[in-house]
């Protein structure tokens, strides 16, 4: 597998150049090494004992990578989340700055016309890789989305920063039951996800992963107006750490969570990815055509494309890491300063870690 591989003092990240997925991200704190990001059980398996049409983004299905669109590509041909998603990536600059490293990434591939780079961040001491996403020229519009996936050998607990509705679509990902299962009621709302409709009636919590739960779903959460970062924060459990997702609301409006836990019974899921929660951060609906159609995020003032143009680049970031986390619980509430994190325990106590707070560039103007 070519892959490139940064590092800074405590951390390190490696893309999957054939794809653009992160192949591995190994965090250093405590004493311990904390592994965040998902690999699917089947990579690196023979290529003939996968399923002749599976998309190479799913045949190295790993760790994070940009979706654009988010979906299906029904408005430029390509695979699923598109070509960013599964096809090659060039190292442009590849480098040490000050307090860390820095390396920009390129598709080889154009986007509705537009060139794509994908910069990774890492800060000596800090558990984060910092991500930001280039268009550069082309036209029409562009869905988007990061597509993090973590695993747990035991469940979690999830906690969010303010969201104002959680959505499931008109049908679920499994409908068949020869196939695969669902959990959730298709379609449905909901204010609270705590409180979120279920097929067989009643309601569940959506912050409380449970292994039993054999199942794929997805749900749309979007952000309620607020002034701080968008945040995730997942405590797994047997692993004894806190996954954290952040984000620009203004620039990712929604949060897409997939919840594959065992609900697939074909090839190459085959009943054996478990355990694993997509965060999907974007700007989109689900399909490049819903995105620019009239679709119900649009109704709720939700943006769900960037416009690209000649001339023009747009850009969003996103920060995913982990640290050490022993609470069943998680936190109450991140805050974000200009050099850490705070940490906010549910009982009240606090911990901080090294943090850039300038890089989501939070109260910032955000091409649309």
């Amino acid at each position: 597998m070519d892959t490139a591989t940064i590092k800074a003092k405590g951390i390190s990240v490696s893309l999957d150049l054939a794809v653009g997925h992160i192949a591995a991200m190994e965090v250093e704190a405590d004493g311990r090494v904390l592994k965040p990001l998902h690999r699917a059980p089947w990579v690196g398996s023979p290529r003939e004992t996968l399923p002749e049409n599976l998309p190479e983004g799913t045949v190295r299905l790993s760790g994070d990578f940009l979706c654009a669109p988010f979906s299906a590509s029904d408005v430029e041909a390509a695979p699923l989340h598109g070509w960013t998603a599964n096809s090659e990536w060039d190292v442009v600059e590849n480098a040490a700055i000050a307090g860390g490293w820095r390396a920009v990434f390129r598709l080889r591939r154009k986007v509705m016309g537009a060139s794509v780079d994908k910069i990774f961040t890492l800060r000596d001491g800090h558990p984060f890789l910092y991500q930001e996403h280039i268009f550069s020229g082309g036209s029409g519009a562009i869905s988007v989305a990061h597509h993090p996936m973590t695993a747990m050998r035991d469940g979690g607990r999830l906690a969010f920063s303010p969201k104002r509705l959680a959505v499931t679509p008109a049908a679920p990902l499994e409908p068949d039951p020869a196939r695969g299962r669902f959990r959730l009621a298709y379609p449905a709302r909901a204010n609270d996800p705590t409180h979120f409709p279920v097929a067989a009636g009643g309601t569940t919590d959506l912050t409380d992963y449970r292994m039993e739960d054999r199942r794929e779903d997805f749900i749309t959460l979007v952000e309620a107006d607020h002034d701080g970062p968008g945040w995730t924060a997942l405590a797994r459990r047997a692993e004894r750490d806190l996954v954290l997702v952040l984000k620009n609301p203004a620039e990712l409006p929604v949060t897409m969570l997939w919840f594959s836990n065992g609900g697939r019974d074909y090839a190459p899921w085959s009943g054996r990815h478990i355990g694993v929660l997509g965060i999907e951060d974007g700007r989109a609906a689900v399909g490049h055509a819903a995105s620019l159609g009239d679709n119900w995020l649009k109704h709720e003032g939700v943006a769900t494309a960037f416009a690209l143009a000649e001339g023009r680049s747009v850009s969003f970031r996103h920060v995913i890491g982990a640290v050490p986390f022993a609470d069943a619980e998680p936190p109450s509430g991140l805050e974000s300063a200009p050099d850490r994190l705070r940490v906010l325990g549910a009982g009240g106590a606090a911990r901080e870690v090294p943090f850039d707070g300038d890089f989501l560039r939070i109260d910032r103007p955000v091409l649309a």
